[in-house]
C-alpha cells in the first residue's frame, strides 16, 4: 500500500507493484520466504504457477457447488464462510445421499421379482415394459447427483473454503429426497413384501456392508476433523462430533448382531437345493407351453411347476393369468371377448389362439436374442396345452409335476366339480402317482383319500391337523422358520428364486429346493457366492475395527496439526501485510 504524501520513483513503483502482486498470489509461507529473500526465482515461479493452479481448482469447485463464486480484485475467492445454516445443508445432503444409497440397494433386490411387477402393471394398465430399467435409471441418477454434491462439499470443507450451496442445488436435492420418500411409500403400499426381500439382502450381505460402512464412516473423519478444528465456536460442531462418536460406537460391535446364514463353516454347508421350473423354462420359451416343458427337461430339471384352469366345457389347461391378454393373441381372434376370464372359453376356442408369438414381441426376460432361428420358429407354433398333454410328457420323461389349481368363477358350470375333473384327468393318464406333487388346499382330505399315492405339498395356509412332509413357501420365509422345518425333517421348497445371491442365501439357510425362472442358470452354480468361517469373520471384524479407530485418531491429529499451521501462517500473513503497508 503506497504511503500518503510520498512520490515513488518509476523504479520503486515497479518494485512495489511486483511485491504486492506476489503477496496476493503466494501462500503465506511463500510470502514470508519471498520478503526475506530466501525463495529462489525459479522456485518462486513454480510456486506462483502451482498457487494459481490450486486457486483455479478451488474456484471451479465453488462454482459447481455454489454456482455464484467469483474472485475479488485481489484474486481471492469470494463467498460466505461455512455458517451453521450451510453446515446443516451439508448434513442434510449427507442424509439424503445415505437414503439414496439404501434405495439403490433396494432397487437391486427388486430384480428377483421384477417380472412379477411387470405382469401386474400389464394386468392393471395393459402396458408391457421392463420396469427394472426405469427403477435402476432413476436410482442411479439420484445417487450420482447426490454423491457428486456430497463429494464437492467434503472437498470444500477439507480445503477450508466457503460452503454455500446454490439455491438450485438445494431445490434439486430436496426434490431427490421427495422422490425417494414417494418411492418408499409406494413400495410400502403396493409391494410391501419387497421390504422383506430387502431385509434378506441385508442378511445375505451384511458382513460386507458392515466393512464398507466402517470404511466410509472412517473416511468421514477427515472432513469432520477439518470442520471441528477450524470452527472456533458453535454448538453444532460438538453435536456433530457426538453423533459421529455414537455412530462409531454402534458400528464397531455390529457383527455381534449379524445373523447371516452364510457365516458358517464349509463343512456345515447344507446340500445344494433342487430346482423346480417355474411355468417351465420361461427364459427359454413361452411360459406354460409344451416347448417350455421340453426346455425344462433339456436343462436337466426334474420338476415342472405350472398353473391349471378349467375351460367352459370341462378341459383342464395350462394358464397362469385369469385373462388371456398377456400370453395369447386373444385380442386379434376374439376381440369382443378379449376381456373375458380364460375359463369362459371352450377348449376348441382356446386352441385357436397363438400362445407363443407374444414371447418374441415382448421379450419378457431379454433372452430372445439367444434363441436359434429354429427355436423362434417353434415359439410361433405354440398353443395352450391341456393338462393331459403335459401329464403324458411328464410320464415319458419321468418328470414330477406340481401345479396351482384355480377356482373357476361362481357362474362356471364346473365350479363345484373342478377338483373331480382334475383328478379324473390325472387318473386317466398313465403317469405314476408319486410324480404328482399335489399343492391345492381345497378338498385335500378327499384328494388324500382318493389318491393316496400323491405327494402332498402344503402352502402357507392349512398346515394344521396334517403330518407335514413337504412345504411350498415364499422365499422370504424367515431363517428361523426354514431351520425349524428342516429340524423336523420337512422338505422346504421356496418360490420364486431367480437371482444367484438369493439362491446362495437359501442354500446356506438350508432350503431343500427352489422354484425358479432361471433353472438353466442356477444349475451351474456349484457353491454359494460366499461362505465365511465364523472364526475368520471375527478376525476380519477386529482388524477392520482396529484399523478404522487408528485411522480416525490419525485424521484428527493430522487435521489438528494442519489447523495450527494454518493459524500460524494466517497470523504471519497479517504481520507481513502490516510490515508491507508500513514501508
Amino acid at each position: 500500500m503506497p504511503r500518503l504524501g510520498y512520490n515513488y520513483t518509476e523504479e520503486e513503483e515497479e518494485r512495489r507493484q511486483k511485491e504486492e502482486e506476489h503477496l496476493l498470489i503466494y501462500t503465506p509461507g511463500q510470502c514470508s520466504s519471498l520478503l526475506t529473500g530466501s525463495l529462489p526465482g525459479v522456485s518462486a515461479g513454480f510456486a506462483m504457477a502451482w498457487d494459481g493452479f490450486w486457486s483455479s481448482c478451488c474456484l471451479c469447485l465453488q462454482r459447481i457447488y455454489g454456482c455464484n463464486c467469483r474472485k475479488n480484485r485481489r484474486g481471492k475467492l469470494k463467498g460466505t464462510k461455512g455458517t451453521q445454516c450451510e453446515c446443516i445443508w451439508v448434513l442434510l445432503l449427507l442424509l439424503v445421499f445415505f437414503f439414496t444409497l439404501i434405495w439403490m440397494l433396494i432397487t437391486l433386490t427388486l430384480g428377483n421379482d421384477m417380472h412379477n411387477f411387470n405382469e401386474e402393471v400389464f394386468r392393471f394398465a395393459g402396458i408391457w415394459l421392463d420396469w427394472s430399467v426405469v427403477f435402476l435409471t432413476v436410482a442411479a441418477v439420484l445417487l450420482t447427483y447426490c454423491g457428486i454434491l456430497m463429494l464437492l462439499s467434503f472437498c470444500l470443507v477439507l480445503c477450508g473454503l466457503p460452503i454455500q450451496l446454490h439455491w438450485c442445488h438445494k431445490v434439486l436435492f430436496l426434490l431427490s429426497a421427495i422422490v425417494i420418500i414417494l418411492l418408499c411409500v409406494g413400495l410400502s403400499l403396493k409391494w410391501r413384501e419387497e421390504w422383506q426381500t430387502a431385509y434378506i439382502y441385508m442378511q445375505a450381505t451384511l458382513p460386507f456392508l458392515h466393512i464398507g460402512a466402517v470404511i466410509g464412516v472412517s473416511a468421514l473423519a477427515w472432513v469432520l476433523a477439518g470442520y471441528y478444528w477450524r470452527t472456533k465456536t458453535g454448538v453444532l460442531k460438538y453435536l456433530i462430533l457426538t453423533v459421529y462418536i455414537i455412530l462409531l460406537g454402534a458400528l464397531y460391535p455390529l457383527p455381534v448382531y449379524i445373523t447371516s446364514p452364510c457365516v458358517l463353516k464349509s463343512s456345515d454347508l447344507p446340500p445344494k437345493p433342487g430346482l423346480i421350473g417355474h411355468r417351465g423354462a420361461p427364459m427359454l420359451a413361452p411360459e406354460n407351453t409344451l416347448m417350455s416343458f421340453n426346455k425344462t427337461v433339456a436343462s436337466g430339471i426334474k420338476v415342472f411347476e405350472t398353473d391349471v384352469a378349467i375351460s367352459q366345457d370341462g378341459v383342464p389347461f395350462l394358464m397362469h393369468d385369469s385373462k388371456l391378454l398377456r400370453t395369447t393373441n386373444v385380442r386379434e381372434i376374439f376381440q369382443e371377448q378379449s376381456q373375458y376370464n380364460s375359463t369362459n372359453f371352450t377348449w376348441a376356442n382356446l386352441q385357436k389362439l397363438d400362445a407363443g408369438s407374444w414371447y418374441l414381441e415382448k421379450d419378457p426376460f431379454k433372452t430372445v436374442s439367444v434363441l436359434t432361428p429354429q427355436d423362434q420358429e417353434e415359439v410361433r407354433r405354440q398353443k395352450i396345452p391341456a393338462l393331459q398333454e403335459v401329464l403324458k410328457e411328464a410320464e415319458k420323461n419321468n418328470i414330477s409335476i406340481i401345479f396351482d389349481l384355480y377356482v373357476p368363477p361362481e357362474d362356471h358350470p364346473y365350479n363345484d366339480s373342478y377338483i373331480d375333473i382334475t383328478l379324473e384327468t390325472i387318473f386317466n393318464s398313465s403317469i405314476r402317482p408319486e410324480l404328482i406333487l399335489w399343492l391345492p388346499d381345497e378338498q385335500r382330505e378327499e384328494v388324500i383319500a382318493r389318491a393316496p399315492g400323491f405327494r402332498q405339498i402344503f402352502g402357507p395356509l392349512k398346515q394344521e391337523n396334517y403330518t407335514l412332509e413337504a412345504v411350498n413357501m415364499p422365499y422370504n420365509l424367515s431363517l428361523e422358520k426354514i431351520r425349524s422345518y428342516r429340524q423336523k425333517n420337512i422338505s422346504v421348497n421356496l418360490y420364486v428364486v431367480n437371482e444367484p445371491w438369493l439362491f446362495s442365501y437359501v442354500w446356506c439357510a438350508g432350503a431343500t429346493s427352489v422354484t425358479s425362472n432361471a433353472c438353466h442358470l442356477l444349475k451351474n452354480i456349484q457353491r454359494p457366492q460366499w461362505v465365511l468361517d465364523p472364526q475368520y469373520y471375527v478376525i476380519i471384524w477386529i482388524v477392520v475395527d482396529a484399523i478404522s479407530l487408528a485411522h480416525v485418531i490419525w485424521a484428527f491429529i493430522i487435521q489438528r496439526t494442519c489447523s495450527k499451521r494454518k493459524e500460524y501462517q494466517d497470523a504471519e500473513t497479517v504481520l507481513l501485510m502490516k510490515i508491507g503497508n508500513s514501508i
